[in-house]
């Protein structure tokens, strides 16, 4: 049987959100998801970041939904939901990007800093999927790909609240496989390592700390936001049907040794 690679590989059409579209890895998946066909939202805070991310978009021919949301609460997603089903009827890719780090050792690690975390990192993508996920059941298809990280697979110092959000992360998705795949819905989750986007730089930059998380990754570098937006294409595209509740690491060796 013949197959056409670059239609698997495709998303001609389809429709996608994405959070934390403003900067960074979102950007480079919603700009990704819309150079290989999908029209694609945009979640963010950051105007100016929005703006960019809607103009590469768009000049890849596709349209850009820009949403305004705060993820940290607990309206802000839903809402930010909301308004892609208002305007398309229903999302075929979710891509639960957006999150942030708060680096303190656990005895200094505030119980505003762990709120806000999982508020951000695992509440968030919850609430977006319970709102997106009975009109993709209803089509009888969907992908959802959550970003979450090698500090969601193994333990990091100072990585309490951030690790915690992100091991919730791959189970809230092996969860949603287990309910989800029967209706066609593949939930996977992708673990990169340090990616040198504005928060990676921020937390690694540093070549005091950076230098000893080198030394111990196989490849001996970090990753670039392109390499993970790779991946999250495939986890979106028909190429990984059978793929479902899997957490992908993308760590350049960091947690084989």
């Amino acid at each position: 049987m013949q197959h056409n690679y670059i239609e698997r590989f495709s998303v001609q059409g389809f429709k996608a959100l994405v959070t934390g579209g403003s900067k960074g890895i979102g950007a480079e998946v919603a700009i990704e998801l819309a150079q290989a066909g999908a029209d694609v939202a945009i979640v963010g805070r950051d105007q100016v970041g929005l703006a960019n991310t809607q103009a590469a978009i768009q000049a890849a021919g596709r349209e850009c939904l820009v949403i305004e949301a705060d993820l940290g609460t607990s309206d802000g997603p839903r809402q930010a939901g909301q308004t892609a089903l208002d305007h398309w009827g229903a999302v075929d890719i979710l891509i639960n990007n957006a999150g942030i780090a708060r680096i303190d050792p656990l005895l200094e690690t505030t119980l505003d800093d762990w709120d806000e975390t999982l508020a951000i990192n695992l509440r968030a993508p919850f609430i977006l999927a319970q709102t997106l996920v009975p009109a993709m059941i209803a089509q009888q298809r969907g992908k959802i790909v959550n970003i979450s990280s090698q500090a969601g697979v193994v333990a990091i110092e100072g990585h309490g609240s951030y690790a915690a959000s992100k091991g919730g992360l791959n189970m809230l998705t092996k969860v949603m496989a287990a309910e989800w795949g029967q209706y066609n819905i593949q939930a996977n989750a992708v673990a990169p390592t340090v990616i040198l986007t504005p928060m990676g730089e921020e937390v690694w930059g540093d070549p005091a700390k950076g230098g000893p998380m080198l030394a111990k990754i196989p490849l001996r570098r970090f990753g670039k936001p392109v390499e993970v937006a790779d991946l999250v294409l495939f986890l979106s595209s028909p190429a990984s049907d059978l793929i479902c509740g899997a957490v992908i690491v993308i760590d350049g060796g960091y947690t084989a040794v």
